[in-house]
């Protein structure tokens, strides 16, 4: 075993950092939901939602990044950190549920001490970054920066106590150099528990009995990181200090400004990637003597159409948002439109061009693209099953249970005559423990069958059997994924699971019992916007639900 000899000023800082501040929060971080009741639907919608108790989040990967980036600027150097989980799809939710280890603690330590290195190491970068010239240790330069630039990392203003501390932690630790002993408090700084985690707790409201209302510098927390995927710049937190952010309409403002930002795009990318499970394209190969338009960069073109589809109906068009799932439109590179068999003028293998599938042609919506068909698949045949579950957790929001514990969940290879997929699964349908799940999942999947495991389009399998892809949705008989996506543009249940997904992303936690109301009013104003989603935005971070917390459980 390695033992490393700590550096004295990095340890100190480290504790001072974050230990003696994670002491205050120990009890909040794994705070639970809470007590949820029946909501009364006569009532007010202020009456009526009844709120999970505060969670305090811990900042996410890219949030952590995105945020450092801003305040330091995009030179500076990228350490590792833990890996974040995404339960139930989002890594918001993983940040709300999973505990930081030691070796996540000591990878915080080593990163702001990297940062800060960087950022104080020349001259003229640390004179630019502070903004002036500390003449001794916790100087009036020294704590002018402390209140500016801790404003920003803990997003809101720093009290005069934590002030004083943090001006004495330069002051202890400077070893006769000012600069370094700022350093060393700035280190302390981004690694305190009100940098790495959201701390969102409210504030009580007689208006509002039983829950707590965010201030405004929470507001501007959230609204941030949701929109952004990053804290708050400094217009945002001068909006809380004036109470802009204190009333739907201030929130409305801010939050217009926000989306106007090419960094919404970004945050609002990273929202679609987690709700339609891109991830799962990592890794996915085919083997090309099978597949022969199956290139090695496949997988990395099928997941740029997707994230142009999605820029284009939710920001450039601002169409209906549903139409992902339904659209003749999409964004193909050469060899896309090689695995689709359609002709895209101008395409390369790096430049994606707008085309229009055929009007008569197999193809419609997101689920006949080639990123849903392939990581819906196994590496030599298609599965009815993951492409119905997709359906039925993705497009819908209903819950699949995992299979019984010890049922074998593996096709036997076919005996005899060659079978086809349907014909090799008939046995999981007949089987008791497998039966009611399948029934559930497969037929939607069905509709897929004519589409291989890398995305082609087939008319017959590999043995010549016929291919029957007839399935239903719900009992309704569908003879395709074609008239699937016909059934999905107009299916109320496709803009309510939208609804749900973006509230769960956007609170980083499941919905309550008590907040079923606030996502069906949630998802009747989708509606009532012609399911514009950047509307939906907005009335998401306005609503009382977004606003207002329940009251923690006494212990």
């Amino acid at each position: 075993m390695v033992h490393r000899r700590p550096h004295p000023g990095r340890s100190r800082a480290r504790w001072l950092g974050f230990s003696a501040a994670i002491a205050v929060f120990g009890a909040s971080l794994t705070a639970c939901v809470g007590v949820i009741g029946d909501a009364d639907e006569d009532k007010t919608e202020l009456e009526s939602l009844v709120l999970a108790a505060p969670a305090l989040p811990r900042l996410t990967a890219a949030q952590y990044r995105n945020t450092l980036v801003e305040l330091f600027g995009a030179s500076m150097p990228a350490a590792p950190l833990e890996d974040d989980t995404k339960p139930f799809l989002f890594y918001n939710i993983g940040a709300s549920s999973t505990t930081l280890s030691e070796f996540g603690v000591q990878q915080y330590e080593e990163s702001a001490d990297a940062i800060t290195r960087h950022a104080f190491a020349d001259p003229a970068r640390r004179a630019a970054f502070v903004g002036c010239e500390p003449a001794a240790p916790g100087d009036a330069c020294v704590e002018g920066f402390l209140r500016r630039f801790g404003r920003r990392v803990f997003r809101r203003p720093l009290t005069d106590e934590e002030v004083s501390r943090w001006v004495s932690v330069s002051q202890t630790l400077a070893d006769s150099s000012a600069w370094e002993g700022l350093r060393l408090a700035v280190s302390g700084l981004l690694q305190s528990p009100h940098f790495l985690y959201r701390v969102e707790v409210g504030v009580s409201d007689d208006a509002a009995p039983g829950r707590r209302k965010l201030t405004g510098y929470e507001m501007a927390t959230r609204l941030s990181f949701l929109l952004w995927n990053q804290g708050p710049d400094d217009a945002l937190l001068d909006a809380a200090e004036k109470g802009d952010l204190d009333k739907p309409a201030g929130i409305a403002a801010a939050a217009e400004r926000l989306l106007d930002d090419p960094r919404a795009r970004s945050a609002m990318q990273a929202f679609f990637r987690q709700y339609l499970d891109l991830g799962r394209l990592d890794g996915i190969q085919r083997d090309p003597a099978a597949y022969p338009y199956f290139t090695p960069t496949m997988t990395e073109a099928m997941r740029r159409e997707v994230e142009l589809l999605v820029e284009d109906v939710v920001f450039e068009s601002r169409g209906d948002a549903r139409s992902i799932f339904s659209t003749r439109k999409t964004f193909v590179n050469a060899d896309l439109a090689a695995l689709y068999g359609i002709e895209a003028p101008g395409a390369t293998v790096d430049t994606f061009v707008p085309v229009e599938l055929p009007a008569d042609g197999p193809r419609a919506g997101i689920l006949t693209l080639g990123a849903f068909l392939t990581m819906n698949a196994h590496e030599t045949r298609t599965s009815p099953t993951a492409r119905g579950k997709y359906v039925r957790e993705r497009v819908f929001c209903l819950e699949v249970p995992a299979p019984p514990p010890g049922v074998d969940t593996t096709l036997d290879p076919p005996m005899g005559e060659p079978q086809t997929v349907r014909e090799q699964m008939e046995a999981h349908r007949t089987n008791p423990a497998c039966a009611a799940c399948h029934t559930f999942m497969d037929p939607p999947g069905f509709l897929f069958e004519h589409f291989d495991s890398s995305g082609y389009y087939r008319t017959v399998f590999e043995n010549n059997l016929p291919i029957d892809s007839s399935g239903d949705l719900d009992g309704k008989p569908l003879a395709d994924a074609r008239e699937l996506a016909t059934v999905l543009e107009t299916e109320p249940r496709v803009g309510r699971c939208m609804v749900q997904q973006l509230y769960r992303h956007a609170q980083g936690r499941i919905e309550t019992k008590g907040e079923r109301l606030a996502l069906e009013d949630l998802a009747s104003r989708f509606a009532g916007a012609s399911f514009d989603f950047r509307t939906l935005l907005i009335e998401l971070v306005t609503h009382d639900a977004f606003r207002y917390i329940g009251e923690e459980e006494s212990p």
